[in-house]
C-alpha cells in the first residue's frame, strides 16, 4: 500500500486514490492545509495498484529533447485581457469545445476554493481562466477525464506538471483524443492558507477575485476583487498583496514543490504554457504591455493542436534556450524559504492576523 515517509515525495495529485479498486485511500489535509493519501489498512486488498500508479515512484525518464517554443499572442484582445498572460489557453480551449470536446481546469466555487473542474461550453471558459495561486482540489476529475475518453470525447486537461503527470499514470494507456497542458509552475500554496486569507480580508461574500488582474492603469496587474455590492478591493503590483508575497517568497508552498521530480526539459504534457516573461530580451517587437504567452510544444499531439489555432494567433518561433532564461521555473524547483517552518508552526499557534504581520507585511 501507499505510504508516505517523506512528504516531499507526494505532490498531491490523487492518482494512488483514483486508482484503488477498493476506495480505501482518502485524501486528507495535514496541519499545514496539504492532502496525503491516507489508507484504511482495514479495507485495503493488497493489490499493490497504488504505489504502481504513483508518478513519483514510478517517475519516467526525461527524453531530454528540447521543445520548440513560440511567443504567442491571442488576436482577440478582449479574451486576452481577461487571461493571465497571452490567451493561448482560450484558443486551445476553444478548438476542443467546438469539436463536441471537454476541457479540464481549475476553478474557483461559491467559497472560492480551488477546485478541478470541467466545462463543455465556450461561455463557461471564463471560469478556467488565470491564474490561481493555490493548489487546486482534484477530487474525482481523473476518473470524469476518464469517462469522457472512454465515450470517445475530445478532452483537454490543464493542469500543474504533477497533476499531468498523476492523470497520464492513473489512465495506464494513451488516448488518441486526450490532449494535456501544462504550466510553468512556481509551486502550490496551502489551501488552508487562502482560506484563512479570505477570512482576514473579508473576502468571502466577494462577486469575483483575480490574483492578477490586468487593469489599463496598471503596468503589472492587481490583486482584484469585486463584492457583490459593486465595491472593488485593487493592490498593485500584485507582488504587493500579502498572499501574493508569501508564495512569491515560497513561505507557504508545497514540500514537494521544493524537490519537484517533474521540472524537466521535456514534460508529459502536449503544450507547456507561462508568461514569456523576458519577452523585450527577447522579441521585444511583439510586447504590446498587454501580455505574452510563451508556448512549449512537446509532442506531435501537441504541436498538430497548436496548427489548427495559430491562424487565430501573432505567433513567432523562438530558440527554447532565450525562450527560458527568465522563466528558471520550468527547470529548478523554487527553494525552500528558511522560515517556512516557522510559518506554519505559527499558523497552528497564533492568531492569523498576527502570522500575516510577521510573514505577510514583516520582514520576515
Amino acid at each position: 500500500m501507499i505510504e508516505i515517509n517523506d512528504k516531499r515525495d507526494c505532490s498531491g495529485c490523487t492518482a494512488c486514490a483514483s486508482i484503488c479498486p477498493v476506495k480505501c485511500i482518502e485524501m486528507k489535509s495535514d496541519e499545514e492545509g496539504f492532502v496525503y493519501p491516507v489508507v484504511d489498512k482495514s479495507r485495503c486488498i493488497n493489490c499493490g495498484l497504488c504505489e504502481k500508479t504513483c508518478p513519483i515512484i514510478n517517475r519516467k525518464a526525461d527524453a531530454k529533447i528540447e521543445p520548440r517554443a513560440y511567443a504567442c499572442i491571442n488576436n482577440n484582445l478582449a479574451v486576452r485581457m481577461n487571461s493571465s498572460s497571452g490567451g493561448v489557453f482560450s484558443l486551445l480551449a476553444e478548438n476542443i469545445l467546438q469539436n463536441d470536446g471537454v476541457v479540464f481546469g481549475a476553478s474557483f466555487d461559491e467559497n472560492f476554493v480551488v477546485r478541478h473542474t470541467f466545462v463543455e461550453r465556450e461561455e463557461d471558459l471564463n471560469k478556467l481562466r488565470v491564474s490561481k495561486y493555490v493548489q487546486s482540489d482534484m477530487g474525482e476529475m481523473f476518473k470524469k477525464a476518464k469517462e469522457f475518453l472512454d465515450a470517445d470525447r475530445k478532452v483537454l486537461f490543464t493542469g500543474t506538471a504533477c497533476q499531468i503527470a498523476g492523470l497520464k499514470s492513473f489512465l495506464k494507456r494513451d488516448y488518441e483524443n486526450l490532449f494535456t497542458q501544462d504550466l510553468i509552475c512556481h509551486g502550490v500554496p496551502s489551501p488552508l492558507v487562502w482560506k484563512k486569507y479570505l477570512e482576514l480580508k473579508g473576502l468571502e461574500d466577494c462577486e469575483s477575485i483575480s490574483f492578477r488582474k490586468k487593469l489599463e492603469n496598471k503596468k503589472r496587474g492587481a490583486f482584484y476583487a469585486k463584492f457583490k455590492n459593486g465595491e472593488e478591493y485593487v493592490k498593485s503590483p500584485y507582488p504587493s498583496e500579502p498572499m501574493i508575497r508569501i508564495f512569491l517568497l515560497n513561505k507557504c508552498l508545497r514540500l514537494s514543490c521544493h524537490a519537484c521530480v517533474f521540472k524537466t526539459i521535456t514534460r508529459q504534457s502536449d503544450v507547456t504554457l507561462a508568461d514569456f516573461w523576458g519577452i523585450n530580451s527577447v522579441l521585444p517587437e511583439i510586447n504590446d504591455k498587454k501580455g505574452v504567452s510563451l508556448v512549449l510544444i512537446q509532442s506531435e499531439k501537441g504541436q498538430k493542436l497548436f496548427d489548427e489555432i495559430k491562424s487565430e494567433m501573432t505567433y513567432k518561433e523562438v530558440n527554447f534556450k532565450h525562450a527560458i532564461i527568465h522563466n528558471k521555473m520550468y527547470y529548478k524547483s523554487a527553494l525552500k524559504n528558511p522560515v517556512r517552518t516557522r510559518f506554519f508552526r505559527d499558523l497552528q499557534n497564533l492568531p492569523f492576523k498576527k502570522v500575516m504581520g510577521r510573514y505577510g507585511w514583516g520582514l520576515l
